[in-house]
């Protein structure tokens, strides 16, 4: 009897679990299909939805950053180095001492606010991760295919030392390091192996860091159903790029690097892509059926 009953129980409680996932997902839906939500970014997020994206964001950082091995970052140098990076690639949307960010910077959802207490609520190995990797759909782009390592952690050395930086300091310190070279990144420490043969799972993640999904439909790349350029798939089948190289993996990179040489008139734009990145996103590309 009191098994019978216990058993009971435990039906009615699934039922009534089953019956709510089963409510929660219809309103998700009629909410998802009607449109009633607002998205422009001259409205914000309510702030229990904005709450729960950013306990979930800093869970997963956190998460995703503990085997993060922090350097040294106390040199003089790095963070100059740092600064002027910060100054170039950062200020824009972040701002910095004595200053706001950009117009653009400022009209953002999420708001990328100012990093000055970026420390009180980071770990430093959380910043470098963030640095690197990007928040998705919040705007905060991956610097991880842009800057070298060293680079990256130059930027975290700055930042750690903001709170105490006033207008002046930071003016100068960006007017002792003018603007940084483009680096080759990946090149710079790929084998020769890498190098001739390239890494498909490296030149899928590689492919959106270039934006290539902007424009063309790339299998198993996530993306919108954009009609800019070709889809990028069956390459193998093909036998020339725009009408002029033989279809093969080098004429590919060739393509990728410097579309301009290849056709002076292609709407393909250059992306500043370095050898060794290119070599990696046409691996992963071949592929494509």
């Amino acid at each position: 009897m009191l098994a019978n009953r216990s058993r009971l129980i435990i039906k009615t409680a699934l039922a009534t679990l089953a019956l709510a996932a089963l409510a929660g997902a219809i309103i998700g839906l009629v909410v998802l299909k009607s449109g009633i939500y607002p998205i422009g970014a001259t409205t914000q997020h309510l702030q229990l939805v904005h709450s729960v994206l950013e306990e979930g964001m800093r869970a997963s950082v956190q998460q995703h950053s503990r085997n993060v091995k922090v350097p040294a970052l106390d040199s003089p140098a790095q963070l100059r180095r740092g600064a002027a990076l910060f100054r170039d690639n950062c200020a824009h949307c972040h701002g910095g001492p004595g200053f706001a960010q950009s117009d653009w910077g400022k009209s953002m959802q999420p708001l990328p606010g100012p990093l000055v207490d970026a420390t009180r609520r980071w770990e430093t190995a959380d910043i470098y991760w963030i640095t690197k990797n990007g928040i998705k759909m919040s705007g905060m782009p991956a610097w991880q295919y842009h800057l070298t390592d060293e680079e990256l952690w130059s930027v975290v050395s700055f930042v750690r030392q903001l709170p105490a930086l006033t207008a002046r300091d930071y003016q100068r310190l960006t007017e002792e390091v003018a603007t940084p070279a483009a680096t080759a990144t990946a090149a710079a420490t790929s084998t020769p192996a890498v190098l001739s043969q390239g890494d498909p799972a490296r030149g899928k993640v590689a492919l959106t860091q270039y934006a290539c999904n902007a424009c063309h439909r790339i299998a198993g790349v996530t993306g919108s159903e954009v009609f800019v350029g070709k889809p990028l798939a069956g390459l193998q089948k093909q036998q020339f790029i725009v009408g002029k190289l033989p279809m093969s993996q080098d004429n590919l990179v060739r393509w990728i690097v410097d579309p301009k040489a290849v056709d002076a008139h292609t709407a393909m734009p250059v992306m500043n892509v370095p050898e060794a990145d290119a070599r990696d996103m046409a691996a992963y590309l071949w592929k494509q059926r």
